[in-house]
């Protein structure tokens, strides 16, 4: 038992060092990385295909594929244009952050860009595992139950934002969108929740608006960090120009 509790230590030391490096890529280039993450079925690429659809030609994006199998989403997903790199886990129930940081390689996304990490179909492992990015967005849709918050604590906890989908078919199910957003809230008070319909638009424009937000920020804090950057080198240059004035002397 305690051998095995070393090994999950020591994967999670060495996937949270490649995520590390990944942060501060994205940072240095003020790319904002989302994981999107949620269990099968819960309409995360037609929600994805739908969100690129509605930004193509006013923002950048690139996205990252995660599936045990099969290329299909990535497929769906260049359809509309975007570009996309594909992993395959095989056997493995998430992404790592050594797998994006190669997929990163690939992909090259470019400055002030969004990136969307879409995640092996599972509300377990994906919690787990840091890949670097800004935020998880946990995707849950009305056909799941409204307990899923509870029964999957460490990915609602681990998310910024639960996007609860497929709203339009609320009139035909017996949800309760109150208790779903309160077991949420259970477990992480302070996560914030958009309801969306991939089918019909419906919350669309909150989710857009969102995602311009925390672009916009990651895109400030880039140019914040560029500025103190310039601000030093321009401090160290000053300090050397004075030691060579006292040199001459």
């Amino acid at each position: 038992m305690l051998r095995q509790v070393q090994v999950e230590r020591d994967i999670l030391a060495k996937n949270d060092a490649f995520a590390a490096a990944n942060r501060l890529r994205f940072e240095q280039d003020g790319v904002l990385a989302l994981n999107l993450v949620s269990s099968p079925g819960s309409g995360k690429t037609s929600l994805l295909v739908r969100t690129i659809a509605a930004l193509q030609g006013s923002v950048p994006l690139a996205v990252i594929e995660g599936d045990q199998q099969t290329s299909l989403d990535a497929e769906r997903i260049r359809e509309t244009g975007a570009r996309a790199e594909q992993i395959n886990t095989g056997k493995g129930c998430h992404l790592d952050a050594l797998r994006v940081q190669q997929a990163l390689d690939e992909l090259a996304p470019a400055p002030a860009s969004l990136l969307f990490i879409e995640n092996v179909g599972n509300l377990v492992c994906p919690a787990g595992f840091d890949l670097g990015e800004a935020a998880k967005v946990v995707i849950l849709s009305v056909t799941e139950g409204e307990d899923k918050p509870l029964k999957y604590p460490d990915m609602f906890r681990a998310a910024r934002l639960m996007l609860l989908n497929k709203c339009d078919l609320l009139p035909h199910l017996r949800f309760d969108v109150a208790q779903v957003i309160a077991n949420a809230r259970r477990v992480n008070p302070d996560i914030a929740v958009l309801q969306v319909s991939a089918e019909t638009g419906e919350g669309m424009d909150a989710w857009l608006d969102w995602l311009h937000g925390e672009l916009a920020s990651a895109v400030s804090r880039r140019e914040e960090s560029v500025t103190a950057l310039k601000k030093r080198v321009a401090e160290l240059e000053t300090q050397l120009l004075s030691l060579r004035a006292s040199l001459a002397e």
